[in-house]
C-alpha cells in the first residue's frame, strides 16, 4: 500500500527547485533572517518545527493597516526566494498581510516533500499565526496554488470560522491530473475533490482556460462543489503558471477581499454542521471579459 502511494506522489507532485533560491540564518541576536531581503521589506522570518519532526521556513510579509492576512502555499516548482516580488505585490495591491511558507524539502526547509508532511507543514503555521500574531480564523484567507491547494483545503476543511479560500489553478486530486477517473481511488493524494464538502467558507476559484498542466476543468469542478461560491476568475488563453500577469488577476482579488470585509461571520449552532457564515450566492458565470497582458 505504502509503495504504491508513493510512486503516485512520485509522478506527481513535488519538484522543488535544486538548489535552493534562497537561505536562512541567525543574526547575533539568534533572529532568523532571510537571505537577499533587506530589512526595509518589512518582513519577518521564523523557523517552524512540525508534527513530521521538520524544521520549515516561514516568511511573514507586515501590511501597517492589513484588512486580512493570507496564508499562501505555493506550487509545486518554487520556494520563497522566487516568490518575494509577488509577496510585495499582493501586499501592496490587496492590503494583507502574506504569511508563506516552504514545505518540507522545499527552499531551505528540512524533511522530504510528502502529503502528510505539507500538511504537517500548513498546521504549524497556521499555529503560529495564532501563538506569535494573535489572529483568529476569521482574520485569515487561505491561498492555495496547485499542489498548494491540497494544505489548504486539508486546513480549511478543519476551521469553520475561516474567513475564506482562494483557489489558484487547483487540482480535484492527484490521480486526477493524470487519469480522468470518476471515482477516488485509496492510494490517491490530495483528495481535494472530497474535502471541499467540508469548506463553509466563500470559495474564489482561479484558472486559466490554456492550463497544459492542470486542465480548467478541475477549477471549475470544485467551484460547483463549494458550498459557498463567489464569482470564479476563468482566465481565458491562461497558463498555469502565468495567471499573475493578467490585469484581471488583481482587479477580482481586490474585489474578492472588498466582499470579504463586508462579510459577516455568524457562529454555526452546536447541533447543525451546516454554516450560516454566508455571502450571495452567484449564478454559474461563464468565462469574464479579460485584458490581455
Amino acid at each position: 500500500m505504502e509503495n504504491v502511494t508513493s510512486s503516485v506522489a512520485a509522478k506527481f507532485a513535488f519538484f522543488p527547485p535544486d538548489p535552493p533560491t534562497y537561505d536562512v540564518f541567525k543574526d547575533g541576536e539568534g533572529k532568523v533572517v532571510f537571505s537577499e531581503v533587506s530589512a526595509d521589506k518589512n518582513m519577518e522570518s521564523h523557523l517552524l518545527d512540525t508534527k513530521g519532526g521538520n524544521k520549515i521556513v516561514v516568511s511573514f510579509w507586515k501590511h501597517p493597516i492589513a484588512r486580512f492576512t493570507i496564508l499562501y502555499s505555493h506550487g509545486n516548482a518554487a520556494d520563497l526566494g522566487q516568490m518575494q516580488e509577488l509577496f510585495i505585490e499582493l501586499r501592496a495591491h490587496l492590503r494583507v498581510n502574506i504569511m508563506s511558507y516552504n514545505y518540507s524539502g522545499y527552499g531551505a526547509s528540512s524533511g522530504k516533500p510528502s502529503e502528510f508532511n505539507t500538511y504537517y507543514d500548513i498546521e504549524a503555521v497556521y499555529n503560529c499565526l495564532k501563538r506569535n500574531y494573535g489572529f483568529k480564523q476569521e482574520d485569515i484567507i487561505l491561498y492555495g496554488q496547485s499542489v498548494g491547494s491540497g494544505p489548504t483545503l486539508h486546513l480549511a476543511s478543519r476551521l469553520p470560522r475561516i474567513r475564506a479560500v482562494i483557489l489558484h489553478s487547483v487540482i480535484l486530486s492527484g490521480i486526477r491530473v493524470l487519469y480522468p477517473i470518476k471515482v477516488t481511488l485509496w492510494f490517491d493524494i490530495f483528495k481535494n475533490i472530497d474535502k471541499i464538502r467540508h469548506v463553509n467558507c466563500p470559495v474564489l476559484v482561479i484558472h486559466g482556460t490554456s492550463d497544459d498542466i492542470v486542465d480548467w476543468s478541475h477549477g471549475k469542478r470544485l467551484w460547483e462543489l463549494s458550498k459557498e461560491k463567489y464569482d470564479p476568475l476563468c482566465i481565458k488563453g491562461g497558463g498555469h503558471c502565468n495567471l499573475e500577469t493578467y490585469p484581471d488577476f488583481i482587479k477580482h482579488l481586490r474585489k474578492f477581499m472588498n466582499a470579504m470585509e463586508k462579510l459577516t461571520i455568524v457562529k454555526p449552532p452546536k447541533q447543525n454542521s451546516t454554516s450560516n457564515s454566508t455571502i450571495t450566492e452567484s449564478k454559474h458565470n461563464k468565462c469574464l471579459r479579460f485584458g490581455k497582458r
